[in-house]
């Protein structure tokens, strides 16, 4: 009972907040609210779905030239299976921690709750400083890693500049984001990447079947250990895209509704990925293995340079959507993250970009750095600590009683939820951190060696006088 009487306090708030959104009857309100308000269920499902995937659906050929067919379209489902669990299990704590604060009378109107604070809130300390270091360093990267995709990509339209010098310009560009205020206003940008990803993944199987396979085609992948744990950390990753499930989460009008979101959104994502990663690696083979964007390998047409232009933009969303949680942090930390001026927190954000735009000219190693971040970071941030943070919270029987939401009971109950979060973490830990960490740092230790670091043009074809 005081879980249902919870529940609806938190309900009750969030249709206040709705309402006090829509008071107004303007024009220029319900535009506002059509394009720029989304606290919805199929909101959160957009952003969900358009951010599990952005420049990541060019490197999974890449993997599965690394894996092998089989491996690959396993992994994929498998890692899909394992990111919504743990998804569910972020959302499970967002609602205990978000609960215990409104029994305290907390107001979190001005404030948007992070993934450190609900591990403050509920285990502590210790436990919130690490997820923020994961956390913050995962996003940090995130964001490098559409950078570096952003550069990749306008070179097989432009190739008069190098992708350093387009680093430049797309630092720039993405550096505009911090005028977004939060998650509620990505609601035009999640549907239209949504589109822009689904395009592109038709474009690549459908261009790759008529291409055909190239002369002497061969598919000898898993050849080697590195690679094949290189390839199964990229996939990782891939489905790992949940480090603003919070955010995300917060934005909703009625979060508890978050639940089952994710795992559709992944459902859709893999009609994405299987048919266009399977479609390239078929078409082009070992061939791969030196060409990390998949796009790279494609004949220029009109549909591709569509392609390209729309990851472009794409890529400027998922910028937006790594980068939001840390200029949260980051105002939290200047204590500019209650004021309501827009133009002051766009101000104050504008220190996040620069480290990110610094790194992404230092290692601008496109696929690799995947892997890299998927084995060292994802691991943690994404499936390790939340499968962890689960179980100690609800280690007692009175965390287990009082709990508001129950583990379903097709699922056993606390036990089976508690087998499965072992499993996540002793898998993840041994495969995803262990090998897949090995085997990513010496794949990246080799593009340092063969190409050094602040490379002009990594993996580009020989330029045409």
């Amino acid at each position: 009972m005081a879980s249902e009487k919870v529940e609806t306090v938190i309900a009750g708030n969030y249709i206040e907040m709705e309402r006090e959104e829509g008071n107004s009857n303007s024009t220029k309100s319900k535009i506002s609210q059509l394009f720029w308000h989304g606290g919805s269920v199929y909101d959160a499902w957009f952003s969900c779905a358009s951010n599990q995937v952005a420049q990541v659906l060019l490197t999974l050929p890449y993997s599965f030239s690394q894996l092998g067919m089989l491996s690959g379209i396993l992994f994929q489902l498998f890692y899909g299976l394992m990111g919504s669990w743990t998804a569910y299990l972020i959302s499970i704590l967002y609602v205990e921690y978000r609960t215990r604060k409104e029994r305290e009378k907390v107001d979190f109107r001005n404030h948007v709750i992070q993934w450190f604070e609900v591990l403050d809130g509920l285990l502590g300390k210790h436990w919130r400083n690490a997820g923020l270091i994961f956390n913050c360093t995962f996003l940090l990267f995130g964001s490098v890693i559409q950078l570096i995709a952003c550069a990749s990509n306008i070179y097989y339209i432009n190739d008069n500049l190098d992708k350093r010098t387009w680093t430049y310009i797309f630092g720039a560009c993405c550096a505009t984001t911090v005028f977004i205020p939060s998650f509620h206003n990505y609601r035009i940008w999640s549907f239209l990447g949504l589109i822009m990803t689904t395009y592109t993944a038709w474009y690549l199987t459908i261009a790759s079947l008529i291409h055909g396979q190239i002369d002497g085609v061969k598919h000898s992948g898993p050849s080697t250990m590195v690679l094949y744990f290189t390839g199964a950390t990229n996939i990782l990753y891939t489905f790992g895209g949940h480090a603003v499930t919070v955010e995300i989460m917060h934005a909703m009008w009625k979060p508890q509704k978050f639940k089952l979101i994710y795992l559709m959104a992944t459902l859709y994502v893999l009609t994405l990925t299987l048919p266009s990663a399977s479609a390239v690696y078929w078409a082009f083979g070992d061939l791969l293995l030196t060409h990390s964007n998949a796009l790279s390998l494609l004949p220029r047409t009109g549909y591709r340079d569509t392609a390209v232009v729309l990851m472009l933009i794409h890529q400027f969303i998922t910028f937006g959507f790594a980068c939001t949680p840390l200029y949260f942090v980051w105002e939290k930390f200047i204590r500019v993250h209650e004021t309501k001026s827009v133009f002051k927190r766009a101000l104050a954000r504008l220190p996040v970009v620069i480290p990110i735009w610094f790194l992404a000219i230092i290692f601008p190693f496109f696929g690799p750095i995947n892997s890299t971040v998927g084995s060292l970071l994802v691991s943690f941030t994404v499936y390790i600590i939340p499968a962890l943070a689960h179980m100690i919270t609800f280690s007692t029987a009175s965390a287990r009683e009082n709990a508001v939401e129950r583990p379903p009971s097709f699922l056993g109950g606390w036990v089976g939820q508690f087998c499965m979060n072992i499993f996540v973490v002793v898998w993840v830990f041994i495969v995803g951190f262990g090998f897949g960490g090995w085997a990513s740092m010496l794949n990246f230790i080799r593009q340092i060696d063969t190409f050094g670091v602040f490379t002009k043009c990594y993996q580009c074809p020989p330029h045409k006088a």
